[in-house]
C-alpha cells in the first residue's frame, strides 16, 4: 500500500511542483517512530531555497488533503534531495552520466546486488556501470535504489 500512495501523490504533486519550477525528484511513504511519514524531494538547476520548499509544502498539503490521496493522518515534509541526490528515472541517471553513482539491486545481477561505480550510459531499459575495471549492465527494473556517490 505504501508504494501506491507514494505514486498517487506523485501523480498529484507533480504538476504543481513543476508549475512552482522545481522538479520533483523522489517521494517516501513510511512508518516512522513518529508515526507515517510522506516525503517529497524537490530540487532545481542551481538549488532550491528554504522559501521554495516552504511556498510548496503549504501548496502541497492543500492539494494532498482535498485529493484524500493519503490515508489516515501523516506528517508532510518537503525537502531538497542533498548531495547523495537519489535516481529514479532515466532523465536523473543521464544528469549523472560519467558520474560515480551507488546501485542496489532488487536481485542479484552477476551474483552482486550492490554497485559503485561510474555511470557509463543509460538507455530506455537500463543503465551501464563500470566498476573495478568491468562494466555493469543493469536494467531500471532491477534497480532497488541508487543514489549519486559524490567522490570522498
Amino acid at each position: 500500500m505504501h508504494e501506491t500512495v507514494a505514486e498517487r501523490v506523485w501523480e498529484i504533486a507533480e504538476p504543481l511542483v513543476t508549475h512552482e519550477g522545481l522538479e520533483m525528484v523522489d517521494v517516501e511513504y513510511r512508518r516512522e517512530s513518529r508515526g507515517m511519514v510522506l516525503r517529497l524531494y524537490l530540487d532545481r538547476v542551481g538549488g532550491v531555497s528554504l522559501d521554495d520548499l516552504t511556498r510548496v509544502s503549504q501548496q502541497l498539503g492543500d492539494v494532498l488533503d482535498a485529493h484524500d490521496a493519503v490515508p489516515g493522518s501523516y506528517m508532510l515534509e518537503v525537502s531538497s534531495p542533498g548531495i547523495n541526490r537519489r535516481l529514479r528515472r532515466p532523465d536523473h541517471f543521464r544528469r549523472y552520466l560519467g558520474k560515480r553513482v551507488r546501485v542496489r539491486t532488487t536481485v542479484p545481477v552477476n551474483g552482486r546486488r550492490d554497485f559503485v561505480g561510474n555511470l557509463e550510459s543509460v538507455d530506455a531499459d537500463g543503465i551501464v556501470l563500470e566498476a573495478v575495471g568491468s562494466t555493469h549492465p543493469i536494467r531500471f527494473v532491477e534497480i532497488g535504489r541508487a543514489n549519486y556517490e559524490p567522490e570522498s
